[in-house]
This record gives structure tokens, C-alpha cells and sequence, in this order.
């Protein structure tokens, strides 16, 4: 058997694989079901997607698309359970008025209105919640919000973590059209700057690794960024913040939603080296880590100039990047081309290397 052969078997069984019916076969939920890879997928395949279908949910982007009295708006929600509360560059109350906004903003959309719920445990410190409390009114102010409902609820001691805040976000339209589906051979993939950063924060922040690193959260609302993308380049077809799962998963998420292959040039991802050292301690790879001020962004290949140029000119993307190109075969794959000059398959994250990022 050639060498072309046995990785045209791979590439069958992979793809026959993927064609399966979603089904957890866990008994119990694991934190894997959290980690924004394969097992949080199909979890929210099998379960969520199942019970509640219907063709806004489907779609399955970061924000619904909704057309209320001629308004074309969006509607996200997330929740946000990070540990610790309290990293360098931010805590769990910016990082949630961030996320919820940049939801909005990847969907083409300008933010305008938020919820925030809290959910306390007993005990918890009333100066640490003032502070999460700050952060949001001051992160919302910089994103030109109002969080303008929400809710508390406090559980007994050791029933919870501290704090939980869940938080949805709507907004209006500024730009339709955008999703995987518009995704296709001959675009470009473009990152507003390096990954990673929040992710390995987080995991250094917990104090459980003796590594030290100048590091600090990338998070920031990236909807000024994106409103100068869209009104630069027409030819913008789908745009994620990479959270769960970084990079790596938002990728495999284009591809297996377009039917396309992405490939990826190793040497052009920007990494810190801060980060790539401390993931290299850690044995983690920086495409699989979280960011939270980070989009990935998949544009008219004949148009990459123009975006990389508008990009650049906002702080947030002054050091994005072309990162790879879409083709059409194998069709579902993610493809890195190596800094040692070999190709592999970047597959969804398997397992749960950073738990409780955001």
C-alpha cells in the first residue's frame, strides 16, 4: 500500500466518523464537556441542538439573526465561571461585558443592550464582588453598552465557586450575510493578532505551576476592530472570537461547516514567546488555547491586503496576521503545514487541557 493510499484510508475514516449521529456515550457530564472541543460539541449537538431545533438555532453561530418589525438584530448569551476571578489583566466581570460584546460584534453586529445575572455563594466577599462589579460598568462604558436588566441568586456555602455571572447581549446589524456558509475555496484566514494569551494566563494565574511569565489576558471588546474590517472590505465572509478551544477550533468548525479544508502555515501564526514557552512547559499547543480579545476572520482572497491593512490599523489588530487560505480539498480537514516542513491534521480538542477559562 503507497503512502497516498494509507492516508486516503485516514481521511475515509475520518470523514465517516464525522458523518455520525451525535450521541454522548458519558453517563456522567465531565469538565471535557466544558473544554469547547469535541465532547462540548457533541453535547450540544446531541442534547441541545436535538431538543431545539428550529432554523435560527442551527446555524450555530456565535449570535442568532433575528428580523423583529423590519430590524435585523442579534441575540447572544453566555456564561462565565472562570477560575480564579481575578487574573492579570482582568477578572471574571470585565471578561464577561467583553465576551457578550464580542459575540455580538463577530456576528456583524453593533452592541448595544446587555443582562447580567449573578449567582452568589454564601460568603462570598462583598469588597470582591464591588470590584467585578467595577470592572463591568467600566468595560461597559469602553464598548458603548448599558447593561439594563439582570438577576441575583445566592446558593449555600460550597454549592458554588464565588461568583457566576450569565449575561446576554443584543445588537443591530450592521453587516448580513456573515457565517460559515459563505465560507469557500480561495479566501483567506486572517488572526487580529497573537493567541493564546488569556488561556495561559489563566492556567498560570490558578498557582498551581511554578512558571513564571510576563503574561497578561488579551480580553477587550473588539467591536470597534470589527466595525472597521466590515467597512473596509466588502468581501468579510465569517468572523469568530476564539474562546474554548482557541484557534484550532474555530477552524475545524469553518471547515466541517463549509466542506472546505483550511490550511495553515505554522510559521505565520503569531504567537508571544511567553506564551509558546509557557505551553511548551505546560504540553499544550497555543491553537488549542483560549483568547479573549482575539478574531478569526475568513475574507475574499482576492481582498486579503485590504483587510490585513484595516486590521492593522486598529490597536487591537496591530500585529494580525495572514495565517492560511481555504481550498477545497479534503473537504471537513484542517491542514498545518509545519515550522519542520511536514503536514499534519489539526484536528477539534480532545480531553480538557485548560479548564475554567472563562
Amino acid at each position: 500500500m503507497t503512502t497516498t493510499e494509507r492516508e486516503q484510508q485516514v481521511l475515509d475514516r475520518i470523514e465517516r466518523a464525522r458523518r455520525r449521529r451525535a450521541k454522548v456515550r458519558e453517563e456522567r457530564i465531565t469538565l471535557s464537556h466544558g473544554s469547547g472541543g469535541k465532547a462540548t460539541h457533541t453535547l450540544i449537538e446531541a442534547v441541545f441542538l436535538d431538543a431545539f431545533r428550529n432554523p435560527l438555532l442551527e446555524p450555530m453561530e456565535d449570535a442568532a439573526a433575528l428580523a423583529i418589525g423590519g430590524a435585523q438584530l442579534a441575540l447572544t448569551t453566555d456564561s462565565f465561571v472562570v477560575s480564579p476571578l481575578f487574573f492579570p489583566g482582568g477578572d471574571i466581570g470585565d471578561l464577561a461585558v467583553n465576551g457578550t460584546v464580542n459575540d455580538l460584534a463577530v456576528s456583524g453586529s453593533r452592541p448595544l443592550y446587555l443582562t447580567a445575572g449573578f449567582i452568589l455563594e454564601e460568603g462570598f466577599p462583598v469588597e470582591d464582588l464591588l470590584k467585578i462589579v467595577d470592572s463591568m460598568k467600566e468595560a461597559a462604558l469602553a464598548a458603548d453598552v448599558q447593561i439594563v436588566t439582570g438577576d441575583t441568586k445566592v446558593v449555600q456555602r460550597g454549592k458554588g465557586d464565588g461568583v457566576y455571572i450569565n449575561t446576554a447581549g443584543i445588537g443591530v446589524s450592521i453587516r448580513s450575510g456573515l457565517g460559515v456558509s459563505s465560507v469557500r475555496p480561495g479566501d483567506a484566514v486572517l488572526v487580529s493578532g497573537p493567541i493564546g494569551d488569556h488561556g495561559v494566563t489563566i492556567m498560570l494565574a490558578r498557582g498551581e505551576l511554578d512558571i513564571d511569565a510576563d503574561i497578561e489576558s488579551d480580553t477587550a471588546p473588539v467591536h470597534g476592530l470589527v466595525a472597521g474590517l466590515l467597512a473596509a472590505v466588502p468581501g468579510v465572509r465569517s468572523m469568530r472570537d476564539a474562546t474554548r478551544g482557541g484557534v484550532a477550533t474555530i477552524l475545524n468548525e469553518v471547515a466541517a461547516g463549509a466542506q472546505v479544508s483550511v490550511i495553515v502555515d505554522e510559521n505565520a501564526v503569531p504567537v508571544r514567546d511567553e506564551v509558546r514557552g509557557a505551553s511548551e512547559l505546560l504540553g499544550i499547543d497555543p491553537l488549542y488555547v483560549a483568547c479573549e480579545g482575539r478574531i478569526v476572520t475568513f475574507v475574499d482572497g482576492a481582498q486579503v491586503d485590504a483587510a490585513l491593512a484595516a486590521l492593522r490599523s486598529h490597536p487591537l489588530g496591530a500585529e494580525a496576521a495572514v495565517i492560511g487560505r481555504v481550498a477545497d480539498d479534503p473537504p471537513g480537514l484542517v491542514l498545518l503545514n509545519t515550522a519542520f516542513g511536514g503536514t499534519r491534521i489539526v484536528d477539534m480538542l480532545v480531553g480538557d487541557p485548560l479548564p475554567r477559562i472563562c
